[in-house]
């Protein structure tokens, strides 16, 4: 079987950003299909191409995979009205491949949610098999969050989105409430498939070498971040615990930032105003060697802005590594991941913008050490039993296959 699979925001391992594309794209060759993967120029990702454009494009095969990836550049760290226009031109021209490409069933997985449009051009003037994957509800989460505020620009991605659920033959959500929100949109649930995001195991394991950033010593509680620093994830929390721990002269706890986003200038700019030396920034690094860092760290923060849209409605990646790595994970808001990290108590639940809580967690965590070995334990077992990303991604190739 062929499948058309449009992701804008698609890496390899070798690349800073998530490789759930990638995986799934790998096994379904695994199971015998063909595979042609369009995609856009991220910031951070790694296509696997080298060679030039022309015509504002280029393609070849990677690891099996056929890309095509389209002269479009794309950062965090641009501005909202051209990271719009980035969207919009994708879509556009994924249409045409749409019509063009020899293909049994299109995929196609946000964000964007413009990712859909080739999808619903492909349903109703092709007749042609369409599976959309939402991994962030939108217009909810900008809308809650108050980014966009234009009524007409939210009523458009309202129809956006309800006419790409509505023209999928199936959808795929990464988290409970994401289901839940594509069903509301008036989706049978028959339609809809939970697979979120998986723990790449052999990746995260024993074998890698640990290593710590300059400035973090040995004897240090070493507290990790890996991610965007935009606004969604709500880093100032962070910053505010530095502080206080700063206060309390707990020196031993240091906090690692590692990635890049609109945020990250002026929360440095921050740290070395209030001369905060307990947050330590770092570059993206790939796969390989965030495994590495993770094996070095002792805690790993899952962190957001305050928005109930994300309690339930979110499927990050970095928390999906953090339990591959075996790491505790100090949770700072309400929801799905919250409530699986008490269940399986394999880390810390903090109140949402508490940096007295906050810090009040970390300083446990750093006078009884015993207690992070047990967590982290309880973490790869909740990684192995129920997060292997093999296991997802064969749930997956069956879903999308299944919809010809």
């Amino acid at each position: 079987m062929r499948v058309l699979y449009f992701h804008q925001h698609f890496s390899t391992p070798k690349g800073a950003a998530g490789i759930r594309s990638y995986q799934m794209a790998r096994q379904l060759i695994e199971h015998g299909h063909e595979i042609t993967m369009v995609c856009g120029s991220y910031g951070g990702g790694e296509t696997g191409l080298k060679m030039p454009f022309r015509y504002g494009r280029r393609q070849g095969f990677v690891d099996g995979i056929r890309v095509i990836e389209f002269d479009l550049n794309y950062s965090n760290n641009d501005s909202f009205v051209k990271r719009v226009r980035t969207f919009i031109k994708f879509a556009l021209r994924s249409i045409s491949l749409a019509f063009s490409e020899k293909y049994d069933v299109l995929f196609a997985t946000t964000t964007p949610l413009t990712a859909g449009i080739p999808g619903i051009f492909a349903r109703w003037l092709r007749g042609k098999p369409f599976v959309f994957e939402v991994r962030d509800l939108w217009p909810e989460l900008p809308r809650e969050m108050g980014a966009i505020k234009n009524p007409v620009v939210l009523w458009l991605m309202s129809l956006l989105e309800w006419a790409s659920y509505r023209s999928a033959n199936r959808c795929i959500g990464l988290s409970p409430g994401i289901v839940e929100g594509i069903a509301n949109r008036g989706v049978e649930k028959t339609r809809i498939a939970l697979v979120p995001n998986g723990c790449d195991l052999s990746i995260f394991c024993d074998e890698v070498d640990p290593w710590r950033p300059v400035g973090v010593c040995d004897s240090d509680l070493m507290a990790i971040f890996t991610g965007t620093h935009g606004v969604a994830n709500g880093l100032e929390i962070v910053l505010g615990t530095a502080a206080e721990l700063k206060r309390r002269g707990r020196n031993d706890i240091k906090m690692v930032l590692v990635g890049q986003g609109k945020c990250k200038n002026a929360l440095q700019h921050r740290v070395k105003i209030e001369g905060l030396g307990n947050v330590i920034f770092h570059p993206p690094v790939n796969k390989m060697k965030l495994a590495g860092l993770m094996a070095g760290a002792d805690i790993g923060l899952q962190i957001l802005a305050n928005v109930p849209a994300f309690y339930f409605g979110t499927s990050p990646n970095k928390f999906f590594d953090y339990i591959s790595s075996g790491l505790p994970v100090l949770n700072n808001y309400p929801g799905w991941l919250a409530e699986m990290i008490e269940d399986h108590q394999c880390g810390f639940v903090v109140p949402p913008e508490s940096p007295v809580a906050f810090a009040d967690a970390l300083e446990s965590a750093m006078d009884e050490m015993h207690r992070l070995v047990t967590m982290g334990q309880n973490s790869r077992r909740l990684a192995e039993l129920s997060f292997d990303r093999k296991h997802l991604a064969n749930e997956w190739v069956e879903w999308v296959t299944g919809a010809v």
